[in-house]
């Protein structure tokens, strides 16, 4: 498969083993290999102190942190991270780790407006060329727990993959009544600063 708005020789390295940030870029028309990052995420946070701790800085310190871990296995490649975090009221949220957590997350996002903060960074040769952190407010509609077990029903291990409990991309559709901001940053990946930062770094036709 060509891919002509793509001009170096390697695809582009994605840090992540999303199959919804790959399939942002792919529809993009950028080739991509996914080659996810082995870091301790939780030493990375651990690094963030005081007013640098807060849900952006994370978002953009994880995505970073991504990008170079995969970028000094690949050598002369360029490689793209990503990471989002989650925080209702400044407190941030994780991934659920099963059906009962997901229903927790729910019913304290329910009626209520939460602000997700995706990071996304690129490297080359193990050093961070670019960082940029969007941030999106999603209002949640109020949800009766009948319509949360439903959800979850529906969603199945869906629920599981993305913090929050859902997946906006597809049945977590049904738990909005309002959103501010960029669908790519909802998604995880914020699209238009990533192919700005390509063409700078002429891998993109400009």
């Amino acid at each position: 498969m060509t891919h002509p708005l793509w001009l170096p020789s390697a695809p582009l390295a994605l840090a992540s083993k999303s199959a919804i940030r790959a399939k942002v870029l792919t529809d993009a028309g950028l080739p991509v290999e996914a080659l996810p990052a082995e870091i301790e995420e939780r030493e990375v946070e651990a690094g963030l102190t005081g007013d640098g701790a807060t849900p952006a800085n994370v978002a953009g310190a994880l995505a970073a942190a991504k990008a170079v871990d995969v970028s000094l296995r690949l050598p002369g490649r360029l490689v793209v991270g990503a990471d989002q975090t989650l925080a209702l009221d400044g407190e941030r949220f994780t991934k659920p780790v099963d059906r009962d957590a997901g229903r927790r997350q729910l019913q304290r996002l329910s009626g209520r407006t939460h602000t997700l903060s995706s990071g996304v960074a690129l490297a080359l040769d193990g050093v961070a060329l670019w960082t940029d952190v969007a941030e999106a407010r999603l209002t949640m509609r109020a949800l009766s727990d009948a319509f949360i077990e439903s959800y979850l029903d529906a969603a199945g291990e869906g629920a599981r993959l993305s913090v929050g409990g859902y997946q906006f991309e597809g049945v977590g559709a049904h738990l909005f009544e309002a959103v501010d901001g960029d669908f790519f940053t909802i998604l995880g990946l914020p699209l238009l600063p990533l192919l700005a930062a390509l063409r700078r770094a002429k891998a993109v036709a400009a």
